[in-house]
């Protein structure tokens, strides 16, 4: 047998992989054997396929999925770069709403009486026409967040490399109900000027002018659930002012909000409402 060719029980542990790792590899098409002897059906690999199973091994130690390796290890190494670094921002925002969740229960818990919102106002404001940059998706309440920074950033890269003008503010539209037990649609929005084409889940409209109710929040305090009582104050004071909603709820971040003190105002909780005129 030629030097170069590994036996798959000699590959995987060159490599850092289990033989029933390797096999689902090739399965899910992530890391076919260089061939198959076809005499008795055994994988067979090469050297050279050494680099890349080590890469898909530290990355499963990083418990980063399948779907995404693949999706990471299809291009050159400059562009893993950015699909790893955006792919771990998501997952430390992830890290970190899990955290306030926590804090949340254990308050719950312990009746320190610190879960609620202190008293705050409701606000109404104008919104003029906004062009804006979107991606829309699926997403349950585990991976929300993680969707959210994923998401922005990719946007965020396209409209740079297309010249366009950013104005530092992100939206998340809700168009149905995001549970822990259920996926409901996302809408990731960056506004921007300047003229730019879709680009793959890059979706590009405006959004059309008007009025919405709105509330303020910290990092802290958005996380879920306790971001619902935002939602409840916004939505209960448009039912006592008699004013219809007129789309779907949203969170406003501010520009560079992932940077503020989690404990300064960096979200608003908003909600489009018809504004009766006398």
């Amino acid at each position: 047998m030629d030097d170069a060719v590994l036996t798959i029980s000699e590959f995987g542990r060159r490599a850092g992989l289990s033989q029933k790792a390797l096999r689902l590899y090739d399965v899910s098409g992530l890391l076919a054997p260089a061939r198959v002897d076809p005499s008795n059906g055994y994988r067979l690999y090469d050297e050279d396929q050494l680099e890349r199973a080590r890469r898909i091994s530290v990355l499963r130690q990083l418990d980063m999925p399948l779907a995404t390796i693949t999706d990471m290890l299809a291009g050159s190494d400059e562009e893993a770069v950015i699909r790893l670094d955006r792919w771990w921002a998501a997952e430390e925002a992830t890290t970190a709403a899990r955290r306030a969740t926590l804090e949340y229960l254990r308050s719950r818990l312990t009746h320190n009486g610190t879960v609620g919102l202190t008293p705050r106002p409701v606000h109404v404001r104008e919104v003029p026409e906004t062009k804006i940059a979107t991606i829309r998706t699926e997403t349950d309440q585990q991976y929300l967040v993680g969707v959210i920074v994923s998401s922005t950033s990719e946007i965020a890269a396209y409209l740079r490399s297309a010249g366009a003008e950013l104005t530092g503010e992100s939206w998340v539209l809700f168009h149905s109900a995001v549970t822990p037990e259920s996926e409901g649609t996302v809408e990731i929005c960056l506004p921007f000027t300047g003229t730019v084409d879709p680009a793959g889940p890059i979706a590009i409209r405006i959004e059309p002018a008007h009025q919405e109710a709105y509330t303020t929040l910290t990092m802290n305090e958005c996380a879920f659930p306790r971001v619902m009582l935002a939602y409840d104050l916004v939505y209960d004071w448009a039912r006592g002012s008699e004013h219809p909603e007129a789309g779907p709820p949203r969170e406003i971040y501010r520009p560079d909000c992932h940077l503020l003190p989690r404990d300064e105002p960096a979200v608003d909780i908003a909600l489009p409402i018809l504004v009766r005129r006398n």
